[in-house]
């Protein structure tokens, strides 16, 4: 069993924003695989399927990315989930955008998701898929540029990097997180 985390924000101000890369990539997930993320449960939504004969658990907290722990700790005791068995999909402002990277520990970096996440979790070993969306302009206040939409140019490209993320999503429910790290943090 895996359960995919999508950190974002809830609210249709948000849907698009880059700091909600990680729910639209749950999304373009479950669309792949007929799943519906619809169940109000554990402070997030959720939706539950079989992807390659394994039971696949889909959650988007829907408690503010400050917040997101509490809804992963819910879930986790609720389901008697293992924390092996969880990714984190978020952005990334330090990977640049197009690109994802995936990491089994690490610090928040900043990131307040990751902060609640390991504040709830009680360690800073879990698996993660850090999708990029590059760092703003110099000057440029970081709060209003995750929350802000796509550019042009990058929303052209959104599809390209919702797919490679599902890609690696879909890697990991039949291979170690290693090799899926070695095939996709290219």
């Amino acid at each position: 069993m895996k359960w995919f985390v999508g950190l974002g924000n809830p609210g249709k101000q948000y849907e698009q924003t880059r700091h909600n890369i990680g729910f639209m990539a749950l999304d373009r997930f479950a669309g792949r695989h007929g799943i519906r993320i619809t169940q109000s449960k554990c402070k997030g939504l959720l939706g539950e399927g079989v992807v390659n004969g394994q039971k696949v658990y889909l959650l988007k907290p829907q408690t503010y990315m400050n917040l997101s722990g509490e809804s992963i700790r819910a879930c986790m005791d609720f389901y008697k989930v293992s924390l092996e068995d969880l990714v984190i999909v978020y952005d990334d402002l330090d990977t640049p955008y197009g690109h994802i990277r995936l990491r089994y520990q690490g610090s928040a970096g900043g990131h307040n998701g990751i902060k609640s996440a390991i504040a709830h979790l009680g360690t800073q070993s879990f698996n993660r898929i850090r999708m990029g969306i590059s760092r703003p302009a110099p000057g440029r206040d970081i709060a209003d540029y995750v929350l802000h939409t796509f550019s042009k140019d990058e929303a052209s490209r959104i599809g390209d990097v919702l797919d490679k993320t599902s890609d690696a999503m879909e890697h990991l429910l039949t291979h170690p997180f290693e090799t899926t790290m070695a095939k996709f943090n290219v």
